[in-house]
């Protein structure tokens, strides 16, 4: 690979053709730490031109290639596996902000972009870009529309690729496509953008994209309600919904044992109620106009669903402070899940009308088949995105819970399957859930997907092992 190595450093420049282990090392293991690879190189390409450089280098070398951009994967979607025959490209140098227009509300950026930028350049502007995440301050703009990523407040905006009208791709031959229109209206043919928008780096490398923006909310009002279930958060965003209308921006969901877990493992953190609820909702409206106005809508509503017997208690922050208060509740909870221990996780989607009765069921048939395991259920309940995490029982060790998991995980993927759910609503597939994927998607959508890879990548170079099994 000595060939490779010296034209890729003659396309980019020495520096940023990485060989040394101690240098490579950040790059080949993911952010959990779950899973470590090798690599004949890390290459850190500095423009698009460069992108395809690498990638003509790599392609008549047969190299395979990995795309990374903030390396905050929670399904390993951009490590290396240990075979030592990847290239793993890093994109964490292509980060210009490379125009922002206020009349066309839109904004071009490089795919190396952190998402904090891209939020700071926006707002700079007097608008938003409202995609909103744990990891925004180091993941990337790239690595969201790799993973089409979510957020707090899709069910007001969508997730990233509703956010997006144009790509910039270097293909895996490198060729560059470049897609970066900013229309939104453009009916003539397939929507290649969405081709790549989901597809964790396994048709070709993301360089570049238009993303949406929007009006700078002017007006928030953020309340936490108390409810008895899962059955009433639904009822509840029934109403909000008919209140507030697309004003409702987030609506999250958390169960008792996982407010529990958070004040116990978050000492900073507090709940307004007297007492623990069964169940709480976060709830947060955005407009433009009068917050006072906003804030009494939201508090008629809460009040019909007082009279209603929907919520028992609610709360409506009555500054800026409180309501970052009621958001560190919630925002608390991967990191009291750390703490809490090792969990087996599962982000999943159903249909927002079934929700209620999947916790039900899937509570039920997880304790019957492990007495003891503690099922921590909260997110986005108005989009129908709920991150079902199952705690070891207290009498087990962890050794011996992973040994109970993938049968666990099983019993959860049967019937997210069988509600025609999804067994990754935001975190992609990457290695963690490959093997998933037929019992999941139908044969025809698998061939399908394996005929455009075949299509785009017929040498099979692009992030192998990776969403596709079996390519």
């Amino acid at each position: 690979m000595t060939e490779l190595i010296e034209r890729l450093q003659g396309a980019i420049g020495a520096a940023h053709v990485l060989v040394a282990a101690e240098d490579q090392a950040p790059y080949l293991r993911d952010w959990l730490g779950k899973y470590h690879g090798t690599a004949i190189a890390v290459v850190r390409p500095g423009s698009t031109a460069e992108v395809a450089a690498v990638m003509v280098a790599c392609a008549e070398a047969r190299s395979a290639v990995v795309p990374q951009g903030g390396h905050t994967s929670l399904s390993g979607g951009a490590t290396p596996d240990a075979g030592g025959r990847a290239v793993v490209l890093s994109l964490a140098r292509m980060n210009r902000i490379r125009a922002v227009d206020a009349i066309g509300q839109t904004i071009v950026v490089d795919a190396g972009v952190v998402l904090a930028k891209v939020q700071d350049a926006a707002r700079a502007a007097g608008l938003l870009f409202p995609l909103s995440l744990g990891s925004e301050g180091s993941c990337t703009v790239g690595g969201n529309l790799a993973a089409n990523a979510g957020g707090v407040a899709v069910l007001r905006y969508g997730v990233m690729r509703e956010l997006t009208l144009g790509l910039e791709v270097v293909l895996p031959d490198g060729r560059i496509w470049d897609g970066l229109r900013s229309l939104r209206k453009d009916n003539t043919g397939y929507a290649l953008r969405d081709l790549f928008i989901g597809s964790e780096g396994t048709l070709g490398i993301i360089t570049g994209a238009v993303l949406k923006l929007f009006p700078q909310p002017t007006a928030r009002a953020t309340s936490f309600v108390a409810v008895a279930d899962a059955a009433a958060a639904l009822a509840l965003l029934r109403l909000s919904r008919a209140h507030c209308g697309d004003r409702l921006t987030a609506f999250e969901f958390l169960t008792s044992a996982t407010l529990e877990m958070i004040l116990r493992q978050m000492p900073d953190t507090r709940l307004p109620f007297a007492a623990l609820p069964g169940a709480a909702v976060l709830i947060e409206l955005s407009d433009i106009g009068d917050e006072s106005a906003l804030t009494v809508r939201l508090e008629t509503a809460l009040a019909e669903a007082m009279a209603n017997g929907i919520a028992s208690d609610a709360v409506v922050a009555q500054d800026g402070t409180q309501a970052k208060a009621f958001w560190r509740v919630r925002e608390g909870v991967s990191e009291a899940l750390v703490r809490e221990g090792k969990a087996v996780k599962h982000d999943i989607a159903v249909p927002v009308a079934e929700i209620a009765d999947f916790v039900d069921v899937m509570d039920a048939a997880v304790r019957a088949a492990l007495p003891g395991v503690r099922p921590m259920v909260f997110g986005h309940l108005g989009d129908g995105n709920l991150h079902y995490n199952l705690m070891r029982p207290l009498d087990m060790s962890e050794a011996q819970f992973y040994e109970h998991g993938a049968r666990i995980t099983r019993i959860v993927h049967d019937e997210i399957t069988r509600r025609r759910g999804s067994i990754s609503a935001e975190h992609g597939i990457g290695q963690l859930r490959i093997a998933e994927m037929p019992l999941c998607k139908q044969p025809l959508e698998l061939e399908l997907m394996r005929q455009l890879k075949a299509t785009l990548d017929p040498h099979g170079l692009m992030n192998p092992g990776k969403l596709l099994p079996n390519v």
